[in-house]
Order: C-alpha cells, then structure tokens, then sequence
C-alpha cells in the first residue's frame, strides 16, 4: 500500500484542525480562538511552546496569528480598512512596536505570476522613509520618533541567480534593521481559506513553500535579526482537491481501504500542480492594498 496521503499546508491552524480531526490534543501548544460575527472574522493564535509540540505541527516554535475573514475576496473598500486595522494591531504586539524600530520589508515572489505577486504588490504600496530620515534626519517627518521603514524586492533565483536568502542577508548587513517583514503567498489545505485568511508569525519563513519550492529559511538564525511573516493563501495543491471530493463519496469505506483506493489515485504529478481561483487578479490586487495599509498604520506611529 502506497503511503498515506499528507496534508500539505503552510497555515498553523490547518495544522492544528487535523488533530482536532483524529481527536488527539497536542502537548506544548496553546490555541486561542475569537470569532466577532458582526464582521464574520474570526482569530486564532497558535503558539507553539514545546520541541513536541513543533514536532507534531511540523512548524517551528512561536506565534502564529491567523484572520479569517471570508468577505475579503469581496472589493468592499470599508470592510478591507477594518481587517487592515485589525492586522496593524496585532503588528504592533508582535513586533513590540512600542519604541523606535528600523524595519526592512521584504516582497517575496514573483511578481510576474499573479498568484506568487502578493509580496511585490505589498510593498509597493508600502510609506518609506529610511532614505529621508537619512538625509534629513527625524524631524523631517514631523515627528520627535518614527519607525523607519524600508523595502526590497528580491526576485526569485530563476531571474537572480541568487538565493533571496543571499540578497536579503546582504541588505541586513548593509542597512542594519532591527528586524525583517517577509510578505509571501502560501498554500492552503481548504478552497475556503483561498485569498481571504491572513497569517501573521514571528518564526520566519521558507521562501517558495507554497508551490513546494523551498529555498534557504529566513528567520533570526539565518539573518541574525527577527523576521515576522506575513502570508495569504493564494493556491492549493490539486490533490488536495481530489482527496476531499473522493474521500466524501468513499465514507462507507474502512479508513484502510479507503487510503489505499485514494493513494491509488492520487498520482504523483498532481502532487506538483496547484489551484487558484480565476478571479485571483483582482482579489489579489485587493488583497495585497489591505496588508500594505495594515503595515502602513502598524508603522505610522511609536
């Protein structure tokens, strides 16, 4: 029999609902949830506390903050400034925004893939001001202390022929930020969770995970700085969507019988071929407004 099928996801949540699934608690990690249903969002922390609990999740230990917010596929401009409020707000926690920060925004991705654009297209939405606070010091933003901000897009290797890993570092060392924002499209392990569900995380992140991808991590280890990250969903793994149309038809099935017929059919190339809706150009361009005016009003004051 062919190995069970796996689930393939970049969300700490969709992590924690499989063992929700099989009725297993999860030693070493503590969930939080908040649902407003004015707004029909809902909020999770996933904090992972223990080496066990990073084992069985599969994702490192920290924080992981998830908004799921459905009408964001929607183009309603008010209800888009409510999540990016919401987002800023828990910027400002994670990263301690309470004192003079330099920051660097990275955009990953490839801004010529509309899906894998969510990086670049958030940063070029984003205020800096690294190079006026430079030149003319703080005072020429109107203000006795500012977060100075600053962004770069680095490519993907293909056009490069480096490592964003290579690139960033190089800038870090260069520019000296106290800390790192990696903005990056992920994968998700439900349709519904599609261009309308947010995750914001203090552990870094795998540039090009979402499509399997992965390059060299960005996190504190390999930057000596902190990154947060911050990713949305934009495709999901085509069998995953065969897995959950056949397994709904096979529930009379034993659970043994069932993988093996689902492995069966599975077959590997669809393991390398990933889904996004069609309307994903203009819910993308959305998308990424909401996550640059979020970053913008995280930034917009000590």
């Amino acid at each position: 029999m062919m190995a069970k099928y796996k689930v393939r996801t970049d969300l700490a949540v969709e992590s924690k609902e499989k063992f929700e699934k099989d009725h297993v608690e999860i030693e070493g990690v503590v969930i939080r949830e908040k649902y407003d249903r004015k707004r029909d969002v809902r909020t999770t922390v996933v904090t992972i506390e223990s080496d066990r609990g990073a084992k069985a999740m599969e994702k490192p230990k920290g924080h992981y903050i998830t908004i799921e917010a459905p009408n964001l596929t929607v183009p309603d401009e008010d209800y888009h400034r409510e999540i990016s409020k919401e987002l800023a707000e828990h910027l400002r926690q994670i990263m301690e925004l309470d004192s003079e920060k330099k920051i660097l925004v990275a955009g990953l991705g490839n801004m010529d893939i509309t899906p894998d654009a969510l990086g670049p297209d958030v940063v070029k939405n984003l205020m800096v001001n690294r190079h006026i606070v430079k030149e003319y010091g703080v005072n020429a933003m109107g203000e006795n202390q500012v977060h100075i901000v600053s962004t770069i897009i680095p490519g993907v290797m293909a056009r490069t022929g480096m490592e964003t890993l290579e690139i960033i570092k190089g800038v870090v060392e260069e520019t000296k930020p106290d800390m790192v924002v990696a903005v990056d499209a992920l994968a998700a392990r439900s349709t519904r969770r599609l261009n309308c569900t947010i995750q914001i995380t203090d552990t870094g992140i795998n540039p090009g995970s979402g499509v399997l991808n992965h390059r060299n991590k960005l996190n504190e280890e390999s930057l000596g700085v902190p990154v947060i990250a911050i990713g949305v969903p934009t495709v999901v793994d085509a069998a995953t969507i065969v897995h959950d149309a056949m397994e709904h038809l096979l529930e009379t099935l034993e659970e043994a019988e069932m993988e093996e017929f689902l492995a069966e059919l599975i077959t590997p190339h669809l393991h390398t071929m990933f889904v996004t809706p069609k309307d994903v150009d203009e819910t993308l361009k959305h998308l990424s407004y909401t996550i640059s005016e979020g970053l913008n009003m995280a930034f917009s004051r000590v």
